[in-house]
């Protein structure tokens, strides 16, 4: 994974406060962040907790630094620049070329990419000066990110609300993205199976979706044209014309959808965690615990391996990744089962990783041991989910 120096501009609107969650992501994604906060946004976000998560010290004053030049320094080393949220002034003053506070110095002073977050009231993002602005930053080739629809600041509800951080992150980051799956289509599942015992109650697994979700996003950024699968996702894909999501629930809806999107596909990655088990008959209404006693018994029956069954159906040159979530912690026996696993199933490669109460899934970060057909090591990663995702779809370039 490339380290790349990004600068997050922070001004003064109520939604400052999520920009903290922008520096986060930046961060866990492995990034070296450098925040610039303008007067106003200090008044909704404090320098400590903006140091603390991203780790430098956190810059406000154009007159500091003057021996090391830091009005322009910071902008020169910047790969990528993102302002969350750019308020309507400071669009304008983007727009103007001022640079009287330190982050216009920077966006004057760099040649890496803006990226920008707009959030304000749906009056202000709507008036004519606003809309002249944000046309003229655009010619430029400063990207726009959003802003969403939805509740603004009181009673409020319109377009000005600034994109999630996920959204904004995953947008800024495909700025710089390599285009190496340009026209590529593969699909990716995500998330976990839940097989209905009745109407009210599944089987199901803690998987949150976020490691397909991420190779989902990463892939897309990287010029792939996308299907997600995704069975009962906590978390969505920001929206985008090179996603197109597919839900389902059980495993036999996954392997339906994964089957029909896998027909004209180049790559098949099989991210989701698929219950191995469902319910022989499933109840019409809710099981009343008074008709059963103390014991309710579930007759399981097997549902079909997806993953060999693409494995074995594959037509020449299609690549299907796996995915083998275990509970072994010692790294032999755990690549043991890994072996045996893609010796099973036939697919191309294997991503070995190791889950627990408190690992794998539904956390932000993975680590993963990656498994070519013959059982070699082709790859390890570690970090947050999005960062994993890049050594997986190397595995296709």
């Amino acid at each position: 994974m490339t380290v790349l120096n990004v600068v997050v501009g922070i001004t003064g609107g109520i939604a400052a406060y999520k920009a903290v969650a922008v520096v986060r992501a930046l961060v866990l994604a492995g990034h070296d962040v450098h925040v610039v906060v303008t007067e106003g946004a200090l008044r909704f976000v404090g320098k400590p907790t903006l140091e603390a998560i991203s780790r430098n010290t956190v810059h406000s004053d154009l007159y500091e630094g003057v021996a090391e030049v830091r009005h322009v320094a910071l902008g020169q080393a910047a790969d990528l620049i993102i302002i969350a949220p750019a308020t309507a002034n400071s669009m304008a003053k983007l727009a103007a070329g001022l640079a009287d506070d330190l982050l216009g110095n920077t966006v004057l002073a760099s040649t890496a990419p803006v990226v920008i977050a707009p959030a304000m009231h749906t009056e202000m993002w709507q008036n004519a000066a606003t809309v002249a602005n944000v046309a003229l930053l655009r010619a430029r080739g400063v990207h726009v990110v959003g802003p969403a629809v939805g509740q603004l600041t009181g009673a409020d509800s319109g377009p000005g609300r600034m994109s999630e951080p996920d959204d904004i992150v995953a947008a800024a980051l495909a700025v710089l993205a390599p285009k190496d799956l340009l026209g590529q289509r593969i699909v990716v599942t995500a998330g976990g199976t839940r097989e209905a015992i009745d109407p009210v109650r599944f089987i199901g697994n803690r998987s949150s979706g976020r490691q397909g979700v991420a190779i989902a996003v990463a892939a897309a950024a990287r010029g792939a044209d996308v299907t997600l699968i995704g069975a009962n996702l906590e978390v969505r894909p920001p929206a985008s014309a090179a996603i197109r999501l597919v839900e389902v629930s059980s495993t036999l809806e996954l392997q339906s959808a994964v089957t029909d999107a896998a027909a004209d596909a180049e790559v098949v990655i099989m991210a989701a965690a698929v219950a191995d088990y469902r319910p022989e008959r499933v109840a019409g209404s809710k099981i009343k615990k008074e008709s059963q006693g103390d014991t309710l018994r579930l007759d399981l029956v097997r549902n079909p391996d997806i993953l060999r069954a693409l494995a074995v159906g594959r037509r020449e040159g299609q690549v299907i990744i796996g995915f083998a979530a275990e509970t072994e912690a010692d790294r032999e026996a755990l690549l043991e089962l890994g072996r045996a696993k893609i010796a099973r199933k036939g697919a191309d490669y294997l991503v070995l990783n190791t889950v627990g109460w408190s690992e794998g899934f539904g956390t932000e970060g993975n680590a993963v041991i990656i498994l070519d057909a013959a059982g070699d090591i082709v790859g390890e990663a570690s970090g947050s989910k999005a960062s994993v995702a890049g050594p997986i779809l190397d595995l296709l370039t």
